[in-house]
């Protein structure tokens, strides 16, 4: 009765407190220097099944670890029972500065979920939520409890909800395949028995956009993921590397039809609106800046690979990259103040980052292998690329600042050309 009547006072207090203290900023993302917050997740509790609540647990510590903001300090199979959030010392000798409680009750295969953030150093209740589902829900539920941790103590909606694109040749043949943000859920997209490869989410995650030779020559396929429903752009020459324009239901792509690949507008449909360049050389891998007018891509204008920026209103261009002589995969990030690329050095291709103004070049990656392929985080923090350090290419993330590396995934073959997409809260 008591733990009853604590998670209800809880419970109305955490609306209180959302409505005095409003948001508090806790983590600063852009900090090269960031400190992690040392934060405690001991187990939940249930009144059916103990190994739900630790499941849950660590899903929830998993996920918030994930983004590398978080230290998760203590041992919480051994602090199970929730009473002792009340006791702000047994936390604090713990070296916690938050805690994350739960109790979980499930009833006719129906569960319901509370979860609580508190800050321990002030002794506040930051977040309380209540929600019902289906027992298959689990995760989903945790993961917006996560959301909500990430929003008030950053103020964007994080990473939680967003999906990861890949080519896999997991079956022998390269395919498009589909994860959640931590690798969770690995599925495929094609069964095409071919080569397909540059998959490109739209900005509403409701299409994808990939380079396909299933009819024996580089192709552009255009997919709804919810009704299968697929659209080609079969050109004469090669049609290769979709890009989709922020904001809207409109793509680019380099398409050579007309001779040297060029960078052609296109609708969501297919139809070309509008060629882009105009100029001496190859122009591929273009990528969209969020304010829906300047794309960077890749020329050989000057004979090697550099990156260029356009402006769509004003038709304008200029260099961006003249560091390297192998410049290439652009991929301009979601605040729109760096672009990630990689280049050739000492024989690796490795990731690296510059602000758009063409300062602050930076590396992200070292090591043996080739580093391949970024793709920005919906919220600028993560950056996942392709790796073959340990082997075959696998996908590898890391954050901005070049920390916090770690494997995606493993899957048999090789995992190569990351898409991360735009974030699809819900």
């Amino acid at each position: 009765m008591f733990l009853k009547i604590l998670f209800t006072l809880f419970f109305i207090y955490a609306s209180f407190a959302a409505n005095c203290f409003g948001q508090v900023d806790y983590i600063d993302i852009n900090s090269p220097g960031m400190r992690k917050i040392p934060i405690a997740i001991p187990n939940f509790q249930s009144n059916s099944s103990d190994s739900l609540a630790v499941e849950a647990a660590r899903a929830v510590s998993s996920a918030l670890d994930f983004t590398g903001y978080f230290r998760s300090v203590g041992d919480g199979s051994s602090i199970n029972n929730v009473d002792n959030i009340i006791l702000q010392n047994w936390w604090i000798d713990m070296g916690a500065e938050m805690l994350v409680a739960g109790k979980i009750d499930k009833n006719n295969g129906k569960i319901e979920v509370e979860l609580r953030l508190f800050d321990v150093l002030s002794e506040r209740l930051l977040i309380g939520k209540k929600y019902r589902g289906a027992q298959d829900q689990l995760r989903e539920i945790l993961l917006k409890f996560c959301t909500e941790i990430i929003y008030r103590l950053t103020g964007n909606r994080g990473i939680f909800f967003s999906k990861i694109a890949f080519v896999s040749k997991n079956s022998g043949k390269k395919e498009i395949y589909v994860c959640e943000f931590d690798g969770y859920n690995s599925r495929p997209v094609t069964k095409y028995n071919s080569i397909s490869t540059t998959p490109a989410w739209s900005d509403d995650g409701s299409h994808l956009a990939y380079t396909s030779f299933k009819k024996g020559k580089a192709d552009i396929i255009i997919k709804n993921i919810q009704d299968n429903s697929e659209i080609i752009i079969n050109k004469k020459g090669t049609n290769i590397t979709p890009a989709w324009v922020r904001g809207k239901f409109e793509l680019t792509a380099s398409l050579s039809f007309s001779g040297d690949p060029e960078i052609y507008l296109l609708t969501g449909k297919g139809k070309i609106i509008k060629r882009l360049t105009r100029q001496a050389g190859i122009d591929v891998s273009p990528s969209w800046a969020p304010d829906g007018r300047n794309f960077v891509f890749v020329s050989r204008k000057t004979g090697k690979p550099q990156l260029y920026i356009g402006n769509y209103l004003t038709g304008e261009f200029h260099r961006l990259t003249y560091e390297h002589n192998y410049n290439q995969e652009p991929c301009w990030s979601p605040k729109g103040d760096k672009i990630a690329f990689t280049t050739l050095v000492e024989g690796r291709t490795n990731v690296f980052v510059i602000n758009t103004d063409g300062g602050g070049l930076t590396r992200l990656t070292y090591g043996g292998g080739d580093n391949e392929s970024p793709s920005w985080a919906p919220d600028g923090s993560l950056i996942v690329f392709a790796s073959t350090k340990e082997g075959p290419s696998g996908l590898y993330v890391i954050s901005l600042h070049g920390k916090e590396q770690r494997r995606l995934l493993n899957l048999p073959g090789e995992q190569t050309s990351p898409a991360w997409s735009p974030a699809l809260n819900k």
